[in-house]
């Protein structure tokens, strides 16, 4: 019988361990951030991730089209469109989508009158991707931001027509009513919302390269270190805040809160996800205040940012929040995704009082009839007249609620396969001179 450790089987065994150190090398080099050796990294990063890739291709039915967004499910068996109370509003609705059938997200602008799309953006991605100049922030534009993968995060439309967006993890940039880019600004990673200020200047969030001063510190590449960054309307960055440096000029966290959540919260200990703009004065706070949340602190930040301080740091029955939204001289409104270990089987919409630091829920009942619950994103708005719209951002449905609580529509995004896909944060615009200017624009547009 012959002896299986020959000389042959140890040099291929020793080959093989030293191959596979070399692979998770790479691999961890890659993750780190490392920005050299993009001939090695592509291939390796291609195998390394091949097994959840096609796994989840065929999970989310897309295995012939593995880079389009996953088909979902939850609401397979709903309408499209369904209306339930006729009531006539003077509104428009900014819907970001992804379109299965068309192979890619687009904005539509809806008239909530009758639902009809009486507009549609939707820009050239490889053109616009070609035009970033800022590779070290970007080396994947080409992978991650195919036009089958881009989406429109929180679009913001302007009076002229004009739409100013982003991608996950992409460039800001604006497109005017024809979707042809105006202008791009690659200097960060933007993400998550999209808010004017009383100014006409637009706050946005970013993960800041380089680090802030503290994140600089420890020497930690890969904490996301989540900005505030105020832009105006032609692209130029006016101020850029790290949140982790207000959190420690305020003593509401330690310097080395950097290295302890390094290690325990997977370097995202932080995730802003809204900021929400002070647009008057009042009691409790100044025009030009923010209201910021912090969904992995389950936090909302209440900061100035003409003195750096944190004025207010609310807590409370919340978990893993989005969207604060002002309603009121005392009022803010709070997403909850409602997180929390048990009693989280739906999402809720919190009203928090300034005068009585109380809170309470609204339409709770409601929601819970309707099986809303989005584990992470989500969106609400409160219209003028009291009504509720909510997003189900990650299960493709938006309901609008009146003000007595009564669903008056229904709407999941199905393309015309019937195939549902996800929402990137709607809006709806009440502005009347603004809706009369933009229906007219769109009516003489010459595209």
């Amino acid at each position: 019988m012959k002896k299986f450790f020959t000389y042959p089987v140890f040099l291929v065994l020793f080959l093989s361990f030293i191959g596979v150190m070399g692979f998770g090398a790479i691999v961890k080099y890659h993750y780190d951030g490392g920005k050299k050796y993009q001939f090695l990294q592509k291939p390796v990063i291609f195998l390394a991730e091949f097994p959840m890739n096609t796994f989840l291709s065929f999970k989310n039915g897309n295995f012939l089209n593995p880079n389009a967004l996953p088909k979902l499910r939850k609401h397979k068996d709903k309408k499209r469109f369904e209306k339930f109370i006729e009531n006539d509003r003077n509104a428009l609705l900014v819907l970001p989508r992804y379109d299965h059938s068309l192979g890619r997200s687009i904005v539509d602008i809806i008239d909530l009158n009758n639902f009809e799309i009486i507009h549609t953006y939707r820009h050239d991605v490889v053109e616009t991707n070609k035009k970033i100049k800022n590779l070290n922030e970007f080396p994947r534009i080409n992978i991650d931001q195919t036009t089958r993968r881009f989406r429109y995060d929180h679009p913001l439309v302007l009076d002229d027509g004009s739409m100013i967006s982003f991608g996950k993890f992409y460039p800001i940039f604006k497109i005017d009513l024809c979707s042809n880019l105006q202008w791009i600004n690659d200097e960060e990673m933007f993400h998550h919302g999209l808010n004017l200020d009383h100014n006409g200047d637009i706050w946005a969030i970013a993960s800041m390269d380089p680090k802030s001063k503290y994140v600089k510190k420890y020497s930690i590449q890969n904490y996301s270190d989540d900005a505030i960054i105020k832009i105006n309307t032609d692209g130029k960055i006016l101020y850029s805040k790290s949140i982790t440096e207000i959190l420690i000029e305020n003593n509401i966290v330690q310097d080395n809160f950097v290295l302890n959540n390094y290690v325990v919260n997977n370097f995202d200990p932080i995730h802003l996800n809204d900021i929400q703009p002070a647009f008057q004065n009042t009691k409790y706070w100044n025009k030009g205040d923010l209201f910021i949340s912090i969904r992995e602190q389950n936090a909302i930040i209440h900061f100035r940012p003409m003195t750096n301080k944190v004025i207010n740091y609310i807590t409370g029955p919340f978990a893993a929040q989005h969207d604060p939204d002002i309603i009121s001289d005392n009022e803010i409104s709070i997403f909850n995704n409602n997180n929390f270990i048990v009693n989280n089987e739906y999402s809720e919409i919190l009203i928090y009082n300034f005068e009585n630091k109380e809170f309470k829920r609204l339409f709770n009942d409601e929601l819970k009839q309707n099986n809303f619950k989005t584990e992470t994103n989500g969106l609400h708005e409160i219209l003028n007249d009291g009504s509720l719209m909510v997003e189900e951002t990650i299960h493709g449905r938006l309901i609008l609620f009146n003000n007595q609580g009564e669903k008056e529509w229904e709407f999941v995004n199905k393309d015309k396969n019937g195939d549902i896909g996800r929402l990137f944060w709607s809006r709806i615009i009440e502005d009347e001179l603004f809706i009369e200017k933009f229906k007219s624009l769109v009516q003489n547009k010459k595209c």
